[in-house]
């Protein structure tokens, strides 16, 4: 059962992702926060998969076109607290060290700037550390 909290941040996060989309040039950054942890992705909304660096390569045919593409199902967290091994730091501190890392590994795969995506969270907090970090990695938004 979600909570009024919950279904509020809910109806924000529709509200920015009618106007907030990835391309391929600039893929939209979309973060996740939980109580234990943050994760972020990188997703190219014009075919709904995370960036190819990142991805499983599994084999589709594009539905407009008949060239075969490597395509991930869509919502697979590309870097996270919990994968980076950084459960003993605060949140905070998480929140800059995954930041960092989701620059890098966009930098590794020739993104240089990407649109943020907040989730319907407030851009406090955890949220602007990570993208502070992210910013000073490298990436620009």
């Amino acid at each position: 059962m979600t909570t009024k909290k919950e279904q509020r941040r809910i109806k924000i996060k529709y509200r920015i992702r009618k106007r907030v989309n990835g391309t391929a040039q600039r893929p939209r950054m979309s973060v996740f926060r939980s109580n234990k942890g943050i994760y972020v992705q990188i997703i190219d909304d014009s075919w709904y998969n995370t960036e190819k660096p990142f991805k499983a390569l599994v084999v589709k045919k594009h539905p407009k076109r008949k060239e075969e593409v490597e395509f991930m199902p869509k919502g697979r967290t590309l870097v996270s607290a919990s994968s980076a091994g950084l459960e003993k730091m605060s949140k905070m501190e998480q929140a800059a060290k995954v930041g960092e890392l989701i620059a890098e590994k966009a930098k590794a795969a020739g993104i240089t700037s990407v649109v943020f995506d907040r989730n319907g969270y407030l851009y406090h907090g955890r949220v602007k550390q990570l993208a502070d970090a992210a910013r000073k990695g490298g990436l620009n938004f």
